[in-house]
């Protein structure tokens, strides 16, 4: 079979249209990966103004929470009631939150308005990426990764500078508020430009079972594992209750997908190969990245001992390497394959893992940053294989949960790997501390705080202390570097083929289940012929039928 060379939905279009269309999906990549870095870099401000350092993780957690528990479910929205009106919703939901966070008052207020913006988050970039999946095929999708990996890296390196910027020139508050501009623009195209079809659907049945019971067990989960061993011990009632909890809610989760008409997850998609290697990849890759950038700036501003805004930036050659290799690596992909592509990525991404787990007191930026680019090249590459796969090997009616799934898999074993970091650090830096101040009362904890500083402590002390931080975070990076040698032991889950054949192959199955279920839904895509005729007036329109 040829490779197609345009999408059904896409063959529809005039190339404005797409072009205008895919200007606004960038705008929302662009929001959402500007939003963590801008926001990181003002926090120890804002904590200076609220007074709440206690609850100074819980600012990123309320948000990761409410994210990663409803990426599924914006995904499954976007293939029931379609992707304009989703997208429109999320971005609606986002900027609200952004506005309320910036009328903050207290720590509290914080959190939760940073909750409500969690759940338009949860919907920004999945639903783009299904956008984006609809109107291009996977070989113009592998060239068009590049310049989405650009704007991911812009954001990245760009975020830390206008937050500072606009903490030091305005107020922390700007923070959130510069998203408007830039959702309402991207809203705004997504509005008038893009053309959703006009559906002939049946009714459909929302599986709540499915959303409270993920919701539950997703919350009290990354709850457990973001406070246990910091606010709460582990053997304490309320962390194995959490725990216990999330258990049997998963399982009521299960038995509720398997008995929904419309399930919110539909488990038979695990049984593609692709999207379950796909799924358990990112989980692996989401711990080993996550880990990693949560702690490598507090190596380098304590241990090295730069400033803030240096520790910021060490990032940079991550981001850059990330960048080059979604460039390059849609490509390399058309040509080696899926498996060969990950495997690739995971091998390049260990050197770099293992190299920070050389890092010492002696150690400089420059140091970081070589090992940082090996790092960003192989995550790049895996990152962009697991995404095109899952994609890949689906049907177009479920683009959306598809891409939910890699999402919601990454962002969750985020959460769990800066919570087995954050563990395996404070636990290590107690002891650490512990033995070289004996008979001091040493809360670790402490020194995570944004004020806190080597300068803080006596002379004869910061040596100590510089190598108790070196010590603790040495530990990060071997358990960074263990869950990579999984990742790359996973690698034999992904299928063997060339991208194209995987497509064929579902593509295939949707043509035969149109040809059994003929009263499926359908799209009806309508697109003017031209913008207008020669002689001003709207041009005619014409319809065309798509199976969604």
């Amino acid at each position: 079979m040829s490779a197609p060379t345009a999408t059904a939905y896409a063959s529809r279009l005039s190339k404005r249209r797409i072009v205008l269309t895919t200007v606004a999906v960038i705008s929302g990549m662009f929001l959402a990966a500007l939003d963590g870095t801008i926001v990181a870099t003002a926090m120890p401000t804002i904590v200076g103004d609220l007074h709440g350092i206690d609850h100074y993780a819980w600012v990123f957690s309320a948000y990761l929470l409410a994210e990663i528990a409803t990426i599924p479910l914006w995904g499954k929205f976007a293939d029931m009631y379609g992707r304009k009106r989703i997208f429109l919703a999320g971005m609606a939901i986002f900027l609200a939150g952004s506005v309320l966070c910036g009328q903050a008052h207290s720590m509290s207020e914080l959190i939760i308005f940073r909750a409500f913006q969690g759940l338009g988050a949860g919907c920004i970039l999945p639903v783009a990426q299904t956008i984006s999946a609809d109107l291009f095929t996977l070989e113009q999708r592998v060239k068009v990764q590049g310049i989405y990996a650009a704007v991911f890296g812009f954001a990245s390196i760009i975020g830390p500078l206008i937050g500072g910027f606009l903490t030091d020139s305005l107020s922390w508050q700007w923070v959130f508020y510069v998203n408007l501009p830039v959702g309402i623009a991207a809203a705004v195209l997504v509005k008038v430009v893009m053309i959703e079809p006009l559906e002939h659907r049946h009714r459909h049945r929302i599986d709540w079972p499915g959303i409270l019971t993920l919701l539950g067990w997703t919350c009290l989960l990354v709850f457990a594992l973001e406070t246990g061993g910091r606010d709460y011990a582990w053997s304490s009632p309320t962390i194995v209750g959490a725990l216990a909890a999330s258990v049997i809610l998963f399982a009521a989760f299960i038995v509720a997908e398997l008995r929904a008409s419309e399930p919110l997850l539909p488990l038979e998609l695990f049984r593609v190969p692709a999207l379950r290697a796909s799924a358990v990849l990112t989980t692996l890759l989401g711990m080993t990245m996550f880990g990693v950038l949560s702690f490598l700036p507090l190596f380098v501003q304590v241990v090295i001992g730069t400033s803030a805004t240096s520790a910021g930036r060490v990032l940079t050659p991550l981001m850059l390497g990330f960048m080059v290799a979604s460039a390059f690596g849609g490509r390399l992909l058309l040509r080696i394959g899926f498996r060969a592509q990950v495997a690739l990525g995971m091998a390049l991404s260990l050197p770099g893992l293992f190299l920070l787990t050389r890092l010492t007191v002696d150690s400089t930026t420059l140091e970081v940053s070589r090992d940082l680019v090996f790092v960003g090249l192989g995550f790049g590459l895996v990152l962009l294989a697991c995404t095109l796969a899952a994609q890949n090997s689906v049907s177009l009616r479920q683009m959306g949960t598809a891409t939910g799934i890699v999402n919601f898999t990454r962002q969750l074993g985020g959460a769990v790997g800066v919570a087995i970091a954050a563990s395996v650090m404070l636990t290590s830096l107690t002891h650490r501390l512990a033995e070289a101040f004996p008979g001091a009362q040493i809360n670790s904890n402490e020194f995570l705080s944004p004020s806190a500083s080597t300068r803080d402590i006596p002379p004869a002390a910061q040596d100590a202390v510089r190598e108790a931080f070196a010590g603790a975070l040495h530990q990060v990076f071997v358990t960074a570097t263990v869950i990579g040698v999984l990742g790359l032991l996973f690698v034999l889950l992904m299928p063997r083929g060339k991208p194209a054949a995987m497509r064929d192959r579902a593509q295939r199955k949707e043509s035969a289940l149109d040809a059994v279920a003929p009263d499926a839904e359908v799209y009806i895509v309508v697109e003017p012929e031209s913008d207008e005729t020669s002689d001003g007036q709207p041009a005619p329109r014409r319809a065309a039928t798509a199976p969604s």
